[in-house]
């Protein structure tokens, strides 16, 4: 069971604390990451591995700092290090990866900064190490919640839904109303949208001087 955000957010300040004055990448960099691994509850040896040999774009041999195959690649810098060639330079192992290891997020930090991008929602988050415990929650997929991400409706969905709903009051107001009501309402939406959920077959009728063909839902 994943552990909760409470807790989660208790050990993330004291991670923070801990790690405030770190600056050494060659001497802490690994300690460093199995104590954030720590912080989700999850122990890092068994989803991650360091220094994962890989192709580069070049074709020259690299090593991934931290690969949770799938998931997430981290590269890590020391202190004041230029994130911006951090990112880019794990995008350099891409090429070198099976497709079913491609990750989603890239996570790159040099102890100060975290900076995550979630390559597939084409986001960027980045926040100082003291804040670390006020953003645990863009990294719930380590904890093992699921990352849900609500987008804003269609405007066409808005409006049909609104034109749905002045009907319905119409019909009550001139005595429909109850399980018939509801009914029909269900009944003439599915058939609104019968071709897109297959309920309906589409047919096709030839037309004579051009031979073109067009489609009538039946419902």
């Amino acid at each position: 069971m994943p552990l909760s955000w409470n807790e989660i957010k208790d050990r993330a300040l004291k991670f923070s604390r801990e790690w405030a004055d770190e600056s050494s990448e060659d001497a802490e960099a690994k300690s460093f990451w199995d104590a954030f691994f720590n912080v989700f509850g999850v122990p890092r040896r068994r989803v991650a591995s360091f220094e994962q040999p890989v192709k580069k774009s070049d074709g020259h041999d690299g090593y991934i700092d931290l690969l949770w195959r799938g998931i997430i690649l981290v590269e890590h810098k020391s202190r004041g290090k230029n994130l911006n060639r951090a990112f880019q330079q794990a995008k350099n192992y891409f090429p070198g990866l099976k497709d079913i290891d491609l990750p989603r997020y890239i996570l790159v930090s040099d102890f100060a900064r975290f900076r995550l991008y979630d390559l597939e929602e084409s986001t960027e988050h980045e926040f100082p190490i003291k804040d670390f415990y006020k953003n645990v929650k863009l990294f719930g997929f380590i904890a093992g919640y699921q990352t849900t991400v609500y987008k804003e409706q269609d405007p066409a969905n808005v409006k049909a839904a609104e034109r749905m709903g002045k009907l319905h009051d119409k019909l009550k107001a001139i005595g429909y109303e109850g399980h018939d009501l509801e009914v029909y309402l269900v009944r003439l939406l599915f058939c609104l949208f019968a071709e897109d959920t297959s309920i309906a077959k589409r047919q096709t009728h030839p037309v004579a001087d051009d031979k073109k063909h067009h489609a009538q839902p039946q419902c």
